[in-house]
């Protein structure tokens, strides 16, 4: 039995994933996320892709500064999603690495 993958791309399954990107992303916390994400929804793509330029280390807005061009329907639209979507987990990682080294310090220091 073969398994046949749907390799038709359109807006529609793009925005889709996107969606699914930013709500792993969740809302942000700072102001450069905030600042990041009000320029990804009004469009405002190369404002974001500065920000992820200028901000190396930071995944919240690396992953935001590839979705822009996801939205250009092109063959490397795929790729595009991929790498955003591990941007995004990336962050999530981090998110939590933090999160639970100060739970443990704090957790140690009683």
């Amino acid at each position: 039995m073969t398994t046949t993958i749907n390799t038709e791309i359109n807006l529609e399954r793009v925005n889709k994933a996107i969606n699914a990107i930013l709500a792993t992303l969740g809302e942000p916390e700072t102001d450069l996320h905030r600042e990041a994400l009000a320029a990804f929804h009004r469009g405002d793509y190369l404002v974001v892709k500065r920000l992820a330029a200028i901000n190396l280390s930071d995944y919240y807005c690396k992953s935001l500064g590839y979705l822009g061009g996801a939205l250009k329907l092109t063959p490397n639209t795929d790729t595009i999603l991929a790498e955003s979507a591990r941007s995004a987990a990336d962050f999530m990682r981090d998110k939590t690495l933090t999160r639970l080294g100060t739970e443990i310090a704090q957790a140690l220091a009683e």
